[in-house]
């Protein structure tokens, strides 16, 4: 089959870019394109590095965030990290920021709210 396109990012809504940019980069170790001139932007991504897919944050007003599990307003999309400890990648994102889902519907991955609501997988990796 013939590519239509090349996947470059998924952009996630959030009331501050910048301040969710940072977030992931502390997830992933990517760090915050232009991260000086991003504070007034609504618009931040993060440098996966090579051209590798990225993750966007776009500021939008009147930002609502998603209710995991529920389909009042649904997530909609979620990322997956793999992580070799999950323990240790519970500790680690919750001292960043993450709250941790009530809901945890699995043995081998557990369920994370980043700082405005995004659903969010740590998952072990085998």
């Amino acid at each position: 089959m013939t590519a239509i396109g090349k996947f470059t990012l998924a952009a996630l809504d959030c009331p501050d870019a910048l301040a969710l940019a940072r977030f992931y980069s502390a997830i992933t170790g990517w760090p915050v394109a232009s991260e000086d001139t991003a504070a007034d932007d609504d618009w931040v991504e993060l440098d996966a590095g090579d051209g590798a897919v990225t993750i966007a944050f776009q500021q939008v007003t009147d930002y609502r965030p998603p209710v995991w599990p529920g389909s009042e307003h649904p997530q909609q999309a979620h990322l997956d990290f793999e992580v070799p400890d999950l323990d240790k990648g519970e500790k680690q994102v919750l001292t960043i920021g993450a709250r941790k889902a009530e809901v945890q519907p699995g043995e081998t991955f557990r369920v994370f709210l980043d700082p405005v609501g995004h659903p969010f997988c740590l998952v072990s990796i085998r």
